[in-house]
């Protein structure tokens, strides 16, 4: 499927200006601490970039299958939630968004255990 390859080239495309955003436009106007929040989300959302592209790269190479499409849609639903709710508490202070990050940590538990079934049953 290469809405996957495009969703996660567009993911890593965000996690690299998001990146320099933090390391230049945020040093100094954030503190240190929430800084380092903001890394933590550019770097969770550059490795699950990396894996939706692996996963749309599998969709062309194998048979349709629904656990590859849900390991991807629900990775994307872990970037959003994970780093997300990173991005925005680091840049408003809002503690309560704390709370969202471990679901998106959630989601990306299981679209990685989606893609091992996968590998496991047809690679």
């Amino acid at each position: 499927m290469k809405i996957f390859i495009i969703l996660g080239a567009l993911n890593a495309f965000l996690a690299v200006a998001l990146g320099a955003f933090g390391a230049h436009g945020l040093e100094g106007k954030i503190e240190p601490k929430y800084l380092e929040v903001w890394k933590t989300g550019v770097q969770y959302e550059m490795f699950h970039a990396i894996g939706l592209i692996a996963i749309g790269i599998l969709s062309g190479k194998y048979p349709a299958s629904s656990l590859l499409s849900w390991s991807g849609w629900i990775m994307l639903i872990g970037i959003i939630l994970f780093s997300g709710s990173l991005y925005v508490l680091s840049t408003s202070g809002i503690k309560v968004l704390g709370a969202i990050t471990p679901l998106g940590g959630v989601a990306f538990l299981v679209s990685w255990i989606l893609l091992i079934i996968f590998a496991v049953k047809h690679l």
